[in-house]
């Protein structure tokens, strides 16, 4: 697959296919968007917020989540209010999400049918990483997206002018529901 994007990426560019995405690193209209990764999302999420290439930097990762003050949304987040002039953030969950009910011990039983072993997981716990705490998805999302919201409303690095607001998007129709 990544042969045949490579091919595709060669014509896109002797073609000057990307004239038409040409924009600066700022955020047109100073948004970030921390979303889930979720293939559904891809072109459904800036289509339904009316984002073209240009308006917002986009975060996405497993479940549009902060897991910790100092995870890499977090930072993301960070970076794109004081390097790149977001003032507004939304967070936006969606319906039908892979992280919903998430857990270590499914990937646990995955991970060992692929070849790591008990011991490369030990390690990792010895490290002080906790899997449990790391790989657990939320039963609730819109308790998932208000923590989340806090998580940033509330980070010391954040300015209180900050916007920040939460959302679960409809997988389907793209319909927003705010979550207070």
């Amino acid at each position: 697959m990544i042969d045949q994007i490579i091919a595709y990426n060669k014509t896109f560019v002797e073609q000057k296919g990307y004239e038409k995405y040409l924009t600066s690193k700022y955020p047109d209209k100073k948004l970030a968007v921390l979303s889930c990764m979720d293939t559904r999302l891809t072109e459904l999420l800036p289509a339904a917020l009316g984002l073209k290439n240009g308006d917002a930097k986009i975060i996405k990762n497993a479940g549009g989540l902060v897991i910790s003050a100092f995870d890499s949304a977090m930072r993301s987040l960070i970076v794109a209010i004081y390097e790149l002039g977001v003032e507004e953030i939304m967070v936006v969950a969606h319906s039908h999400c892979g992280a919903c009910h998430m857990s270590y011990d499914h990937f646990h039983h995955e991970m060992i049918a692929r070849g790591v072993t008990d011991a490369t997981l030990d390690t990792i716990r010895k490290c002080g990483i906790d899997l449990n705490h790391w790989l657990e998805g939320f039963k609730d999302t819109p308790e998932s997206v208000r923590k989340t919201v806090e998580t940033i409303r509330t980070h010391p690095l954040v300015p209180k002018d900050i916007m920040v607001r939460g959302f679960i998007i409809d997988s389907e129709t793209g319909a927003l529901e705010e979550i207070k």
